[in-house]
């Protein structure tokens, strides 16, 4: 069994921070690339960010310039900081990784449990 465990969310004014952890446990032999989604109310869950164990990234043109994500590869954690918070990145937010749980076996895309942004005054 795999599990993300995600945390560090909840409820920041516009203009504010918040950073979000999501770390990897259970038998992995790698996680090629980990990253964030988020959902808002009656939306489609949407790429926030990604990173790929090379350490190159990928962002949607929506929090480029605000949000920044990291990984440590020891650890098996991705973080997400969020910088310059708007009531649009409301959502609840979710970690992705791409695992391959032996050396013999197929990657498969792993989904952390959620955890929910509110940005609002």
């Amino acid at each position: 069994q795999v599990q993300l465990v995600e945390s560090g969310g909840g409820l920041v004014q516009p203009g504010g921070s918040l950073r979000l952890s999501c770390a990897a446990s259970g038998t992995i032999f790698s996680i090629s690339a980990m990253g964030w989604y988020r959902q808002a109310p009656g939306k489609q869950r949407e790429l926030v960010a990604d990173i790929i164990s090379g350490g190159n990234t990928n962002y949607a043109d929506s929090v480029k310039g605000r949000f920044t994500i990291s990984r440590d590869n020891a650890k098996k954690t991705v973080y997400l900081q969020m910088n310059s918070l708007k009531p649009e990145d409301t959502a609840v937010y979710y970690c992705n990784a791409r695992i391959r749980r032996r050396s013999w076996t197929y990657e498969y895309d792993g989904w952390g449990q959620g955890t929910q942004v509110t940005v609002s005054s």
